[in-house]
This record gives C-alpha cells, structure tokens and sequence, in this order.
C-alpha cells in the first residue's frame, strides 16, 4: 500500500511530488534542501545548510513515526566536493550509529543556489 507523507515541519515539494512516500513499510525522501519551513529562509555555511537539510529530513522522518536511526540509505548532493568535510561532519552529528549506506555527489547547480541537498530511505 502506498502512502503520501507530508508534513509543515519540512519545506512543501516545490514541483509535482511528495515530500515521502511509504510503500510496505519503506519509505523514500525527496531531496530536502535547507530551507528553513518556518520562513523560507536559507543559511549561508555549507554546516548550516547541511543541519538544515537534515532536519528537514528528521522533520519527514518524525511525519512517518520514523526516526534518523532508521535511515538505510542517503544520497547527498554537493553543488562543490570540497564542502565534503565540513558537510560530514555535520552528517555525523544526525547518523550516530549504525550508520545509513550513502552516495554523495557533487553536481553541476542545485535548486535556489543551495550548496546541499539530501534524500533519504528508511525502513520500519
């Protein structure tokens, strides 16, 4: 059974799709950029994107009664691979054990300029 998740403690989808679907127990994130649902706003430092874009994600987490603990796989967007290290270790502060497998890319441009971007896949 599919079912959409949504919640105002992350930014709403900007285009057609869903902040998460959970299809039998799975659940799959969009892409969360660090915008702030509050007020629209966007940090500066690539540490402070980075935290946003998490949270974010926990927002979405929390919407599906999930948590950072149950995060299986990620995908990180870089809009520049030298934000690798300040980015991790923010990433760090969210995956404290047993840590998700992940991607992380650097990729030419990301929405709104955001130098960060991450989606996630979680299971119950």
């Amino acid at each position: 059974m599919k079912k959409v998740i949504a919640t105002t403690d992350a930014p709403k989808a900007v285009g057609p799709y869903s902040q998460a679907i959970e299809v039998n127990g799975t659940l799959y994130i969009s892409g969360q950029i660090p915008v702030n649902p509050a007020d629209g706003s966007v940090p500066e430092s690539i540490e402070e994107q980075s935290r946003q874009a998490l949270k974010n994600v926990g927002a979405i987490l929390a919407a599906a009664g999930l948590a950072y603990g149950d995060v299986v796989k990620t995908t990180v967007l870089l809009a520049d691979i030298a934000d690798f290290a300040a980015m991790n270790a923010v990433y760090a502060e969210f995956f404290t054990s047993d840590k998700p497998a992940r991607a992380c890319f650097q990729v030419a441009a990301l929405p709104m300029g955001v130098k960060v971007e991450v989606e996630a896949i979680a299971v119950r």
